[in-house]
């Protein structure tokens, strides 16, 4: 069997479907960003982005198209208000693109190990490439404008040493332990995340239109403010920096950039691609207090994903995903 011929499985098509939804938005944020940066070098990272998002949209469009799939609406352009005021700084936005293209590297890999088909895997092989040199060059960059913000430092032990008994997973009770470095890496990583989340629902509810959209976003801001909190206060008993906010990097504008969807659909994809470094937290913690805390985060978010998809329904903003064929449907009398 010539397997370039194999059909795509579901969840290869629901691979590509969520990459160009997710995209797409990403897109509409980065050529809003594109307009309003005055940094030549941040200029060109954006510039970099979006053409390289541009060949990658239309290879998406062609698999789902080849497949007698409907390409999504996704987002476009009229879901980005041309010439509106500046809403964040130059620095926020490298910040932006950074982070967002650590959630698309763990799209690509997930994706790819999803993908069977071989046109598919070289697809998601050349993304993930493309995801590394953007990571590489957002960090060289933020590293050179003294802006980012590396994890604490652990000084080395003399000798291997080994757990020796319950203490080591105490939390609540008894002397806590100090952090582990595994521990760090998903305290960093949540930490981080959590902060661009709460920035950018600071900004959208700003210049959102509709009251109700408004209302979600300052509910996540303070949801994402509590998290911080909970995270930033493990780290400060450990006397470790927390990383820094990005609040002051978001202006005062009211003028609104993009859509309503556009901005809660942002808000919504980063709470539901941030309950993957929630969960990888949760399974690399070894201390009852950090289990209990990302316990309660996972469970708030799920709360509030479910506020938010209420919202996106009843607006009828969210495309429905290709579902699998209703067998009682078709095996109804005609």
């Amino acid at each position: 069997m010539d397997k370039e011929k194999l059909n795509l499985t579901s969840a290869e098509i629901g691979t590509l479907w969520g990459q160009y939804i997710n995209g797409t938005a990403v897109d509409i944020v980065n050529k809003y960003m594109l307009s309003i940066i005055e940094d030549t070098k941040i200029k060109l990272l954006f510039e970099d982005a979006i053409s390289t998002f541009s060949k990658q949209k239309q290879q998406i469009a062609l698999f789902i198209e080849n497949e007698g799939f409907p390409v999504p609406i996704g987002f476009t352009e009229a879901d980005l208000n041309k010439g509106s005021k500046r809403l964040f700084s130059d620095i926020f936005c490298l910040n932006y693109l950074h982070i967002i293209t650590l959630h698309g590297l763990l799209g690509h890999t997930t994706s790819l190990c999803s993908s069977v088909r071989k046109d598919l895997r070289k697809f998601y092989d050349y993304s993930d490439s493309e995801g590394k040199r953007m990571y590489h060059q957002t960090t060289d960059l933020l590293l050179e404008k003294g802006q980012f913000q590396r994890d604490p430092t652990f000084y080395p032990e003399a000798n291997p040493e080994f757990i020796s008994g319950q203490s080591f997973t105490d939390g609540y009770f008894g002397d806590k332990r100090p952090l582990a470095a595994t521990e760090m890496i998903a305290l960093s990583l949540n930490l981080k995340k959590k902060i661009l989340e709460k920035s950018l629902s600071i900004g959208f509810s700003q210049v959102t239109q509709d009251t109700e959209v408004r209302k979600f976003l300052k509910n996540t801001q303070k949801v994402s403010d509590s998290q911080i909190q909970a995270l930033g206060k493990i780290l400060n008993k450990d006397n470790l920096p927390v990383p820094m906010s990005w609040e002051s990097e978001v202006t005062t504008s009211q003028d609104s950039p993009f859509s309503d969807k556009l901005m809660l659909y942002h808000i919504g994809f980063l709470l539901q691609a941030s309950q993957n470094y929630h969960g990888a937290g949760l399974a690399s913690a070894m201390r009852s207090d950090l289990v209990i805390n990302y316990e309660k985060i996972i469970l708030k978010n799920i709360i509030v994903t479910k506020d938010w998809f209420n919202i996106m329904t009843k607006n009828k903003w969210l495309e429905q995903p290709p579902l699998a064929p209703n067998r009682n449907e078709i095996a109804k009398d005609k």
